[in-house]
């Protein structure tokens, strides 16, 4: 055991000095910079020589707090985060959390995201200008239509459309609770809607999406599938990733996780993650084993081989079409690894594209099902991402 244990520590410790320094520098440069959380608060230190606020610097911190919210073509607001009802937080994930909220004005029920940023102030307004391109663009049925964003302290706020449930805790109450797995027809349905998103968003909003997992896949009743937090969430994540946890996310493919590839990345790393997603909903896992470190991590995806599924894996069964594609994903050099054009004229896709499977019948069994058992979207007992247990 302890020859073992020497081997494992010798094997890793090439990858723990390779990022060795990318760690420290983050490290330095936390130290280094200026804490950039905003304010939008006077001081809470008030004495009898505290000069009152300007007009100008009330003026400057209202527009900072303020956001637009098209509800509909026509219909856009000013909107800060006082004309929002919190209705209860319905997810939490690595970066923040997801409430149920109201704006008051209509009475429109939305989700709102509140991603923890790191961005300054003139990131923020163009973050805020890249939303609203998104906000005229909301023509596909394949992407959660979004409403407007906000800063608050600190905290970036997204408002989008409200769906019944991610694909993340679906597929775990149907593999841990029902024992059971997605029927390929539906993984089908949800490739598809993916693959058309991301493919939307690059074509025609010239966005990557960057953050591709199950948690950002998501499910309607009525049978809809919808991606979400794409250009302004990813923006914020990566902004997060790259001062506090770079290199700790497990979707991520090999050339943006080490240091001397990640400055140039395209679609190709989406769809890495894509293949990662469809591996872990379709057999119930995630492909990876549980990590000890970081530095395990970093060894294993960019200098191990890349995850692959088999016709038969694991006493399940799987189309030659469904093992193609995903193992397609997964090809680790990026170069050899196709963007959405192949993906569309993939014969999994093709397939899923002439299919009549109704998403809506098997969703909303499901959905009861979790009602039935307990658990609705306001449940966030289950973790975002299974591999969070090995740091837990």
């Amino acid at each position: 055991m302890a020859d073992q244990t020497n081997q494992n520590s010798t094997q890793a410790e090439p990858m723990r000095t390779k990022f060795l320094s990318l760690d420290m520098n983050n490290a330095n440069c936390d130290r280094k910079r200026p804490s950039k959380k905003l304010s939008f608060q006077p001081s809470p230190v008030v004495t009898a020589r505290t000069p009152p606020l300007s007009d100008r610097t009330r003026d400057r911190i209202k527009m900072q707090a303020t956001g637009k919210l098209q509800i509909a073509p026509n219909a856009i607001y000013d909107f800060t985060a006082d004309d929002l009802t919190d209705e209860g937080e319905i997810g939490r994930g690595a970066f923040g959390a997801v409430n149920q909220m109201k704006f008051n004005r209509t009475g429109t029920v939305m989700a709102v995201k509140r991603i923890r940023s790191t961005v300054d102030e003139k990131e923020q307004k163009q973050l805020l200008m890249d939303l609203e391109v998104v906000m005229k663009s909301n023509d596909c049925n394949t992407i959660v239509t979004f409403y407007g964003a906000l800063f608050k302290e600190g905290d970036c706020w997204i408002c989008m459309e409200l769906m019944d449930t991610s694909l993340d805790k679906f597929y775990k109450f149907i593999c841990d609770c029902q024992h059971s797995r997605i029927p390929e027809p539906i993984l089908g349905q949800i490739t598809l809607a993916t693959v058309r998103a991301l493919n939307y968003l690059k074509e025609e909003l010239k966005i990557i999406h960057r953050d591709v997992k199950p948690s950002n896949i998501l499910l309607k009743r009525n049978g809809d599938i919808k991606l979400c937090d794409f250009g302004i969430s990813g923006q914020l994540v990566d902004s997060i990733a790259r001062t506090k946890d770079a290199g700790c996310r497990p979707y991520m493919a090999p050339e943006r996780i080490d240091p001397q590839r990640a400055k140039g990345y395209d679609v190709r790393s989406d769809v890495w993650s894509l293949g990662i997603t469809l591996m872990e909903v379709a057999t119930g896992k995630f492909p990876y084993p549980k990590w000890g470190s970081v530095f395990e991590q970093l060894s294993q995806v960019v200098e191990g081989d890349p995850p692959r599924v088999s016709q038969s894996y694991n006493n399940m069964e799987f189309s030659l079409d469904f093992v193609n594609f995903v193992n397609t994903c997964l090809i680790k050099d990026e170069k050899d690894r196709p963007k959405y054009g192949k993906l569309l004229q993939h014969p999994f896709i093709q397939r899923a594209e002439k299919s009549h499977t109704d998403v809506s019948v098997y969703v909303s069994a499901v959905l009861e099902s979790m009602a039935n058992n307990g658990i609705t979207q306001f449940t966030t007992n289950l973790p975002a991402e299974r591999w969070n247990d090995s740091f837990n």
